[in-house]
């Protein structure tokens, strides 16, 4: 119980030194990420400024080891991560903001997890589950938009295009589609317009689009108007020809995942079947599971089952995952 408490405390204080330091270093950040939005800069003076952060994070060297930690999570950048996450599922919070949350729900599935189970992995894995739960629902809302995005994207297209042989403009033809469409596309595209009106150029502005919805097909359409750009050539031809691969793109999309649904749905089963059948035997016959939450020999066979469940589940995913 004492490590128990310990090891609480110490999630506790370096999620708060968390937030401190993302507080500290996200505004700097975020002022930074404003003026590069907004300016238009060589790649090389780019370079060149990354350099020069570089050799000063190398000079201040870390003093003792909580700097160190600090540093190696910066590092990894987490917070900006989360960040990107929020924007790409249509989240405006503050990082700070989603770190409490889980911090909290840590304290809350790790107490649960104590209270009912009386067993230190056990109460650490509900705590983990319970902190999991923000990062899971930032994740499928950022699918569901994503999702949304794509199915839209090719009937957009077929706007820009129909603009751009009308004699229109591309700024015109995007402000066509941004007044027909809802979000997600038509949200993301009005933010393109506003940064295009505030001086920046076009494809950094759709560079920025795609940092913010990292579409495959949506890729496509940032190097089409690169070439344009540069090249001049028909946009309208482009757009229209861009229109087609979409659609083929998605139809063989829908095709793999329909010819992958008996494997998928497999999957599923093996990983909530063992589930179901120890509620079943809880319910039906609580002396047979009972032994498995409170022998040790019984916690023990629990403990490799749970570790072997997720590997398969894991396992049928990465099979089932294809790359085209």
């Amino acid at each position: 119980m004492d490590l128990l408490i310990s090891t609480s405390v110490f999630a506790l204080v370096m999620a708060l030194l968390a937030v401190l330091f993302t507080s500290g270093h996200g505004r700097r950040e975020q002022a930074a990420d404003r003026l590069e939005r907004v300016k238009i800069a060589d790649d090389d003076l780019a370079d060149d400024s990354g350099l020069l952060r570089t050799d000063r994070r190398r000079r201040a060297a870390p003093a003792n080891r909580s700097e160190v930690l600090l540093e190696f999570l910066y590092r990894l950048h987490l917070p900006r991560r989360i960040e990107e996450g929020m924007w790409q599922a249509g989240l405006h919070l503050r990082v700070s903001e989603i770190l409490l949350v889980i911090v909290l729900m840590f304290g809350a599935g790790l107490a649960i997890g104590q209270m009912i189970w009386h067993d230190r992995l056990f109460a650490l894995g509900a705590g983990a589950g319970a902190a999991c739960l923000p990062l899971l629902y930032i994740r499928i809302r950022r699918s569901r938009r994503m999702r949304a995005f794509a199915a839209q994207l090719p009937f957009a297209l077929d706007l820009i295009k129909s603009s751009l042989e009308a004699g229109h403009s591309l700024l015109r033809g995007l402000q066509v589609m941004v007044d027909e469409f809802s979000d997600p596309i038509g949200g993301e595209f009005r933010t393109v317009l506003e940064q295009a009106r505030l001086g920046m150029s076009l494809p950094r502005a759709f560079d920025e689009l795609l940092k913010r919805m990292p579409e495959e097909d949506l890729r496509l359409l940032v190097v089409a108007i690169k070439v344009q750009t540069e090249v001049g050539s028909s946009l309208a031809q482009i757009v229209g020809r861009l229109s087609e691969i979409v659609r083929t793109r998605q139809r063989l999309q829908q095709q793999i995942r329909t010819m992958t649904a008996q494997s998928r749905m497999s999957g599923m089963v093996v990983g909530l079947l063992p589930i179901l059948v120890l509620g079943a035997f809880s319910l039906i016959q609580p002396g047979y599971a009972r032994v498995l939450f409170v022998d040790p020999i019984g916690k023990e066979a629990l403990k490799a089952a749970i570790a072997l469940d997720v590997m398969a589940f894991l396992t049928i995913r990465r099979i089932l995952r294809i790359d085209y």
